[in-house]
């Protein structure tokens, strides 16, 4: 008869150590490796975050430097002169408005072309006029078309000057870039998502044995999910952090090379970005944990095993 005291088996025991060592190794390595690849997503997801929001930001300030000259009629008096200016200002569409004397407007041009042009002519043909600076919704054509109608039934205007198929052309290029960086920025989140989808989903996949034993001892559906939605916040937090880390890095060193870029983007605006990364990385990692979880979790025991 067997003896009580029997010794174990030390060359099954040995196998059954390093098996268990074998499968914690596993699912380590599929959690650094997700938590890994969520970084990396994050951090071309706020790249590209980052250049669509310097390329609104640009949009912005160069609408703002759309400039239109209100050329004024020689006989207007100094009293119709500060009314028309005063009219201007209150203009919903204007942001800033500038008078230019026609002498001042000679000493420019002379300067910019380096002849005395008003000594040549015996007068000075310039009228006085306002530089009028629009502000970025009044800079399409449509705006600034029906700003100078407008202007040019006010009192005292003699003309309306502004560069209307640069105007045209800018408004053209940026519409056409933007659209170009929404739909590349669209589409790396449609294949981000979907790699994310996987990964996370294989990482779910090594635990599927744990799952099914959790079930036949007849675990709930909420209790089998707590710790693993708990491991896919911290995991989603660091995945942020690091994302953060390397993007603020990444800015950091544009930033010393290009100084213009920040100014491009705002600080702010990077802060947000930085913020939105944690913010992503948790929400993908807890969705898509959620979407696993609930398919071993409704799978059956006799095909967990044929998976």
């Amino acid at each position: 008869p067997p003896c009580a005291s029997a010794k174990p088996n030390k060359p099954l025991l040995r196998m059954a150590v390093d098996k268990n060592k074998r499968i914690k190794r596993r699912v380590r390595n599929a959690y650094i490796v997700s938590t890994v690849s969520i970084a990396l997503v994050l951090f071309l997801l706020g790249a590209v975050g980052y250049l669509i929001m310097g390329a609104l930001n640009a949009t912005e300030r160069l609408k703002e430097n759309v400039t239109v000259y209100v050329m004024l009629r020689d006989d207007i008096t100094a009293e119709q002169s500060a009314a028309l200016k005063g009219r201007i200002e209150k203009h919903e569409g204007v942001r800033e408005v500038k008078y230019t004397s026609k002498d001042e407007a000679a000493a420019e041009f002379q300067a910019y072309l380096g002849d005395d042009f008003v000594g040549f002519l015996q007068e000075n043909p310039l009228p006085d006029m306002y530089e009028v600076k629009v502000a970025s919704t009044s800079a399409e054509k449509e705006a600034l078309s029906a700003l100078e109608r407008q202007l040019l039934s006010w009192e005292g205007v003699d003309e309306v000057v502004y560069q209307r198929s640069v105007i045209d052309q800018i408004t053209s290029n940026i519409n056409k870039f933007n659209l170009i960086l929404l739909l590349f920025g669209a589409t790396l989140l449609v294949i981000s998502l979907i790699l994310l989808g996987n990964t996370i989903r294989l990482a779910i996949f090594s635990k599927r044995y744990l799952i099914n034993t959790m079930k036949l001892v007849g675990a709930t559906k909420w209790f089998i999910m707590k710790p693993f939605l708990g491991s896919s916040i911290t995991q989603g937090i660091l995945a942020g952090l690091g994302a953060s880390l390397l993007f603020g890095l990444s800015v950091y060193g544009l930033n010393e090379a290009v100084p213009e870029l920040l100014t491009i983007a705002e600080a702010g605006k990077v802060a947000i970005i930085l913020g939105a990364m944690i913010a992503g990385g948790i929400v993908i990692s807890g969705l898509f944990t959620i979407l696993a979880l609930n398919k071993f979790i409704n799978m059956k025991s006799n095909k967990i095993y044929l998976y």
